[in-house]
């Protein structure tokens, strides 16, 4: 045998298989198989016990914490749906309190009125959605956070749409009737808040241009001292305007207790037990509602903390439904099912409108950035470096392109909401999936048409003592983004100058409603942008956060402060240690 038989035969390299396409689907079915089919997928190692038990006084509870769900971690099927419906529930208020608000200044019919809830949690689940899934768009530049950044109705709109629907029934564009007395009663106009959508929808591409600059250059022209202003200001005016307005029976006509017409008693005469504004009746229910929801924080579980507004609502209105102040016009005229489009509003552009809602998109962007710097500090996510400014960006992006769509959507702008950060502190969950799944419950919340029906029999009463302090949450936000601020003399002059103009505002409306009034026949352009630079002049936030901008801008910052004194007062510690030091030792001697 020749020693070249006897050679080992050359091994065939193994044969790797080929990826299928179907692989990851293949995948993919297999997790959610494993999910939905097994304990360890439904339930997890999460403490329910503590999720639901109450802190009453009586009781000993252990003080432990749930583990901490990250953005991607795998999530318990339960714990999602769970932590899904309190961002929902926690949300749901604040949701709602916006199109009520517009419906009942407009004095639309229920049926319209009930849509408009239901068209703001539909596209407050859709854009909510774009937020959290966060898509690449090219180079550096994304749509979404890719956190739990949940939209909402923005409470922005709330002061300047009403300034814009004062103007809109002074100017006749919307129907009014006077009386006798003087006393007048405002008529339905459908066709005003389709002219504020559609100058919100043109208004909404200077937030989409503004997302496209650098985030620190956002955050320059709008550092704290400016943001905080204008959050503080919004939940100011809201307090005053709707809050404290619906506890007393309305914020429509009835408010001045005319002495005639269908505003004579609250909310009108056609209620099922109308009472003039300010009645005890009325105070005594927004109490009830508003000691609710400080008694569920004291004593009530993490679950019902979350919670807490609904809490209120759900209690207000069984006594009231009890005492007959709650009606079910609203809810059997609401259909089965609904969902957007089935009203609509007739599309325009309102001139004088523009302005204000150029400074509203700015005003959204500086909370944008606030609200998504919050998010993140709470999900144990970076707040510095690119990552985080590709958040802001893509932040900043989803509000601009929610502004849009909402519009089609026949809703006002949505913006960031911050409420549901409460949520992940407490639950600890920051897990997307958890959010996907608040999405789908607003959406079907908004499908239900039977809900908004029940959202709109909500007495006036009920709905401001809840409100009340909801607006009184964003203006504490306001204040927390103000303390981040080093209070220099700079920052005080500043605060100071916006404050003189947002307080004052807020504390009497109609000072700048003159302003142009002794202008001789100005054109139909002319007196438009003057009741473009009323409008802004006569909304607190918007008047308070231009002054303010306009100072950053102006005023040169402050010189940082040598070294000189801190070595001085060091010097001043070391000598008065050593005459301490030296005492010590004379008494030791002694």
């Amino acid at each position: 045998m020749s020693a070249v038989d006897s050679q080992p035969q050359a091994i065939p390299s193994p044969e790797v298989p080929k990826p299928s396409r179907f692989d990851g689907v293949k995948t993919k079915f297999a997790h959610i198989k494993e999910k939905v089919t097994t304990r360890e997928g439904w339930v997890g190692d999460y403490d329910y016990a503590w999720l639901c038990t109450p802190t009453l006084p009586f009781m000993k509870k252990e003080r432990r914490l749930p583990p901490f769900y990250a953005l991607n971690d795998d999530l318990p099927l339960l714990v999602a749906i769970t932590s899904g419906l309190q961002h929902a529930l926690a949300m749901l208020a604040g949701l709602i309190t916006p199109p009520i608000i517009f419906a009942s200044a407009l004095n639309l019919d229920a049926p319209t009125s009930a849509y408009m809830i239901s068209a703001s949690l539909i596209g407050c689940g859709i854009m909510s959605l774009v937020q959290i899934s966060r898509f690449h768009l090219f180079k550096n530049y994304y749509i979404g956070t890719g956190l739990i950044t949940v939209v909402g109705t923005s409470f922005a709109t709330l002061s300047t749409a009403n300034a814009i629907f004062n103007a809109m029934y002074r100017d006749g564009t919307c129907p009014s009737v006077t009386a006798a007395d003087g006393t007048i009663t405002r008529g339905p106009c459908p066709d005003a808040y389709g002219k504020v959508l559609g100058t919100s929808l043109i208004c909404s591409f200077l937030e989409i241009g503004m997302s496209f600059a650098s985030p620190r250059v956002l955050k320059r022209l709008f550092p704290p001292i400016v943001t905080g202003t204008v959050i503080l200001m919004i939940g100011a005016s809201l307090i005053g305007e709707s809050g404290i307005a619906n506890w007393g029976g309305g914020s429509n006509d009835c408010k001045n207790r005319p002495e005639s017409g269908i505003f004579q008693l609250c909310p009108t005469i056609f209620a099922p037990r109308p009472l003039p504004w300010g009645s005890a009746e009325f105070i005594g229910l927004g109490f009830l509602s508003f000691s609710t929801i400080l008694l569920v924080e004291r004593f009530g579980s993490p679950f019902m903390r979350n919670i807490s507004i609904i809490c209120g609502l759900v209690v207000g209105c069984i006594v009231s439904g009890a005492t007959g102040y709650m009606s079910s016009s609203t809810i059997k005229s609401a259909p089965a099912i609904t969902f957007l489009w089935v009203h609509t509003f007739k599309l325009g552009v309102y001139p004088p409108a523009i302005l204000p809602m150029l400074a509203v998109y700015v005003s959204l962007a500086m909370e944008a950035i606030g609200d998504i710097t919050a998010s993140a500090e709470v999900s144990h996510q970076p707040v510095v470096g690119d990552v985080f400014d590709s958040r802001i960006q893509g932040g900043v992006l989803g509000d601009g392109v929610s502004g849009f769509f909402s519009a089609l959507f026949t809703v006002t702008p949505l913006s960031t909401f911050a409420q549901n950060n409460g949520v992940i502190a407490i639950t600890r969950c920051a897990n997307r999936g958890a959010g996907r799944w608040c999405c789908f419950f607003l959406i079907l919340f908004g499908v239900i048409g039977k809900i908004a029906g029940v959202f709109l029999a909500i007495p006036n009463s009920v709905l401001g003592g809840v409100t009340t302090f909801l607006f009184a949450n964003v203006a504490v936000s306001g204040v927390r983004v103000l303390a981040t601020t080093g209070f220099q003399r700079r920052d005080r002059f500043i605060l100071a100058a916006a404050l003189a103009f947002g307080v004052g505002n807020l504390l009497k409306h109609d000072t700048f409603t003159y302003l142009f009034e002794r202008v001789p026949n100005p054109n139909k352009g002319l007196q438009g942008f003057f009741d473009s630079i009323t409008i802004v002049l006569s909304t607190p936030f918007l008047s308070a956060g231009v002054v303010a901008t306009l100072l950053n801008l102006v005023l040169p910052q402050e010189p940082e402060e040598s070294n000189e004194e801190d070595e001085t007062s060091s010097n001043v510690e070391k000598i008065e240690h050593d005459v301490e030091s030296q005492d010590e030792k004379d008494g030791k001697k002694i």
